[in-house]
Order: C-alpha cells, then sequence, then structure tokens
C-alpha cells in the first residue's frame, strides 16, 4: 500500500515514547506521531492522551526520502480547529498587537544578529583597553 501525504488512515499505536507515539499502519508500516502532533492543545505526558494497542485515525503530514513517515492525530480530527494554540496565546506585546509566531529561521536570523552586536561591543571595548593580553602595571 503506497503511503501518500495527506491521506487519512486508521492505524493502531504500538509504542510510545517521549517525544511521540509509533502507530502500525495498514500495509504494516509504521509511522511517527510527534507529541506536538497529538493533541490542540499542549500536552506535556503523552501518556495521559494515548495508550498502547489504542485504535487512531491519523493524518500523513510527511513522508521523508528515506521512508520515515510523519502522522499527525490532532490534523486528522476535522471537528479540531486548524491552528494549535500556542501557550502564549492571547498574548499581546506593547504595541497591543499579538506577535506571531517565530519560525526557526526567524529565531536563527534574531539570534545571528544578536551574536554579531555582541561580538562588536566586545571588540570595541577591547579596542579602548588595549586589545588582549596588554601589559598589566
Amino acid at each position: 500500500m503506497s503511503i501518500e501525504v495527506g491521506s487519512k488512515l486508521s492505524g493502531k499505536i504500538t509504542g510510545i515514547t517521549n517525544f511521540g507515539a509509533f502507530v502500525l499502519l495498514p500495509g504494516g508500516e509504521t509511522g511517527l506521531v510527534h507529541i506536538s502532533e497529538v493533541s490542540n492543545s499542549y500536552v506535556k505526558e503523552i501518556r495521559e492522551h494515548l495508550q498502547l494497542n489504542q485504535e487512531v485515525t491519523v493524518k500523513v503530514i510527511n513522508v521523508d526520502p528515506s521512508g520515515k513517515i510523519g502522522l499527525s492525530i490532532r490534523q486528522a480530527d476535522d471537528s479540531a480547529p486548524a491552528v494549535r494554540p500556542t501557550r502564549d496565546s492571547g498574548h499581546r506585546g506593547r504595541s497591543g498587537h499579538i506577535p506571531h509566531r517565530m519560525t526557526f529561521e526567524d529565531k536563527m536570523s534574531r539570534f545571528m544578529k544578536d551574536s554579531e552586536e555582541r561580538l562588536q561591543a566586545l571588540r570595541r571595548s577591547e579596542s579602548k583597553r588595549g586589545g588582549r593580553g596588554g601589559r598589566r602595571g
């Protein structure tokens, strides 16, 4: 059986870890439901939401080139809202607008910018003191 992204399937949970649950799909293939794809609400302890041998409906969200299958329980539930709430949902910044959720690239870009600014400040302060390894009195 060919597993296609976007298809909804029934499966049985065969393993639970701290980061997700393994689901046996029709045709004998196994996919992973990451802990972030279990529920629309924050999941701290996955075993409070899922049990071994439980039948679940999942949506295939990705199949990588090595054959690993990514699954979602929350996206398979048509009755749930499409957007997963964040833990800080409703928090408004100083300007009064709700901040957008930062992507990894946004976070990395901000980190690199902040890091470069700190390095420049450090270099300026070192040049004012006479640089590294200067003689002491």
